[in-house]
């Protein structure tokens, strides 16, 4: 994902306050006043004092909470909704999916942390502690700082936090610079739902804010570019306190030969295209096993040429909305033109759109190769680079010839098959047949290998990532000594090393 943790205005920042525009339109939202350093450091202080009650409610009382939340969700949908559009330009149906993704995060976290956090017991087959009773449990983090991004402002800044307020965390959010209102709506509902003042708090702010919040959480999740994740985890490493990072990524996407050619357009289009290509999981190159490739392409063309590009009004009235972040538009043009420039061909699309409002058509290049930029650096906009290859052994080297490891796709009708490539690709996560989809499976684990970050998103390991884990042992009957204890006597330990022979199939003579 790119840098949005820019130190130089782009959405007409001050240093006192952000000027948040459309980015369809350009027209002025909002001025939002900058969090400074101080500000955070008194927030933070809030959120330490307002944990302990919120871990005393319990899962059971927290779910109460979010049931309340969930409600009022449902209940300013358009208003959510509108938020989302208004501040990163992109299409109707794209702010649908993050506001359902939100409901439905409400509900699996407050439905599944008790059984993901819950005391687990503990069996040793070591003979040195029978009769011992041996448990692990968990315990909230504290304050949990989570620093989102511009391209979801729904889904990667609050739908981080949830998980971390389900385990008993305070949580600090500072969202993007550049789409802040919709974190702003995220305090409002907390505010109107009855959780405790302090406990889920929003500064806004650019670098300096993120970073007086990376210097003082007790956890830091982090979603952006690589560049500024490397920073992030730093600074987590040098105060010896956890962080997960979500971080770029160059998805790709492998059709073999055998794959159900609409199956395989419809996911190339949509994995490419859906939010302008500004997903972190967003198709970026195309590899085509040669026997389809052209027919493959053919089509990819026809199905891009029918996508309308625009400002969003209601559902149905654009498929591609606006390039939310104003660089953004810089680095997609510059990808187009290096590839056009070193042989590639462009078969719709090529350049941005006259405003009002910042616009790149879909873009389909061909004769690529991993020479070009569009092939190796992260683009974050609506392109999509078609290669040939060979075979699929060719295509498993040119995907995994790559520093991002976040996340690959395969379409193939021999599903036996595309789960063994699937094996092979360095990516943490792989879907066949399918685009994007993985990320509405919360139970589903969902991180990157490489330089596309370190920890995961969802499943078990996504909520408890914010807490620490406390062993616990329990001798109930011991006895006065055990044989181990000091002073030390030769014949118990010459008792422990027989013991350890015969446990091991050695038996010794006198």
């Amino acid at each position: 994902m790119p840098i949005e943790q820019s130190p130089t205005p782009t959405n007409g920042r001050k240093e006192e306050s952000i000027l948040v525009l459309d980015p369809a339109t350009g027209k002025q939202l909002a001025d939002v006043p900058v969090t400074d350093p101080a500000e955070v450091h008194a927030a933070v202080k809030a959120a330490r004092a307002a944990q302990p009650a919120w871990r005393a409610l319990g899962f059971r009382g927290r779910r109460a909470v979010f049931a309340t939340s969930r409600r009022w969700l449902l209940d300013n949908r358009d208003r959510v909704i509108d938020t989302v559009v208004s501040e990163t330009g992109k299409a109707r149906e794209e702010a649908v999916i993050e506001f359902v993704y939100m409901v439905t995060a409400m509900s699996y976290w407050a439905r599944t942390a008790p059984a993901h956090l819950r005391t687990r017991r503990v069996r040793s087959l070591s003979p040195f502690v029978l009769g011992r009773t041996m448990y692990t449990r968990r315990e909230p983090v504290g304050v949990v700082g989570v620093i989102g991004p511009w391209n979801n402002p729904l889904i990667n800044s609050f739908g981080d936090a949830i998980p971390a307020l389900a385990a008993g965390n305070a949580v600090i959010l500072k969202p993007s610079e550049e789409t802040p209102l919709t974190g702003l709506l995220m305090r409002e509902m907390i505010r109107d739902c009855g959780y405790p003042p302090g406990v889920f708090q929003v500064i806004p702010g650019a670098g300096a804010t993120g970073r007086a919040l990376a210097d003082e959480a007790d956890f830091v999740m982090f979603t952006g570019s690589t560049a500024t994740g490397r920073k992030v985890a730093a600074r987590a490493a040098e105060r010896l306190v956890p962080s997960s990072l979500e971080l770029g990524g160059k998805d790709a996407l492998l059709v073999l030969a055998d794959a159900p050619l609409d199956r395989a357009v419809n996911v190339a289009v949509h994995g490419a295209f859906f939010n302008a290509g500004q997903t972190c999981t967003s198709i970026e190159r195309v590899y085509v096993e040669e026997p389809l490739y052209e027919e493959f392409v053919a089509r990819v063309r026809e199905l891009t040429e029918q996508l309308t590009v625009g400002r969003p009004g209601g559902l149905g009235t654009a498929d591609i909305g606006a390039i939310t972040y104003p660089a953004q538009l810089d680095v997609i043009d510059d990808h187009v033109k290096d590839a056009v420039a070193q042989g590639a061909r462009v078969l719709t699309g090529g350049q941005p759109l006259d405003g009002p409002g910042r616009f790149y058509p879909p873009t389909v290049l061909v004769d690529v190769d991993h020479s070009m930029r569009c092939m190796r650096e992260e683009t974050f906009g609506p392109t999509l680079p078609i290669m040939k290859v060979r075979d699929a052994e060719e295509a498993v080297r040119l995907i995994n010839d790559s520093d991002y490891g976040l996340q690959a796709n395969i379409v193939a009708r021999d599903t036996r098959r595309a789960r063994a490539i699937a094996a092979r690709l360095k990516a943490g996560a792989v879907t066949v047949n399918d685009t994007q989809a993985n990320y509405l499976a919360l139970g589903l684990p969902m991180g990157g290998w490489g330089q596309s970050g370190l920890g995961v998103r969802h499943g078990a390991e996504g909520i408890r990532k914010y807490t620490k884990a406390q062993s616990v042992m329990v001798n109930k009957h011991p006895m006065r000594r055990d044989v181990h204890m000091m002073p030390f006597r030769a014949s118990g330990y010459r008792f422990v090393l027989r013991l350890v022979d015969v446990l091991n199939g050695r038996f010794r003579s006198r």
